[in-house]
């Protein structure tokens, strides 16, 4: 399994608004796409400057899966968040594999 990660820093102006259009808009129209089995956000806790840094993450299946998501999907949902956050976001985007899992023991 593969986890498609975006972190993203948002200005202290726009974050309320990004948050909840993240959560009712963007990322219900990620998983729509049905590239993707699960998602979450996830804050990144650290001092920042300016700006809360979060990850946004997204499990997919395999690298076809992904693929297939950035060829198709990713462009026209990505330069919808450019266009109604311009200027007050930073974003990058990275791949993570999971190699091993340890589960809980009751």
């Amino acid at each position: 399994m593969y986890i498609y990660n975006v972190t993203v820093n948002i200005d202290e102006s726009a974050h309320d608004e990004w948050l909840q259009w993240m959560k009712e808009v963007h990322i219900p129209d990620v998983m729509s796409t049905g590239m993707f089995l699960t998602n979450r956000i996830l804050q990144v806790m650290v001092e920042e400057e300016s700006g809360t840094t979060y990850s946004i993450q997204y499990e997919v299946k395999d690298m076809e899966t992904l693929r297939l998501y950035q060829e198709m999907y990713a462009p026209k949902l990505q330069q919808e968040h450019i266009e109604k956050f311009k200027d007050r976001f930073v974003a990058f985007r990275t791949i993570l594999k999971l190699t091993h899992e340890h589960g809980t023991e009751s």
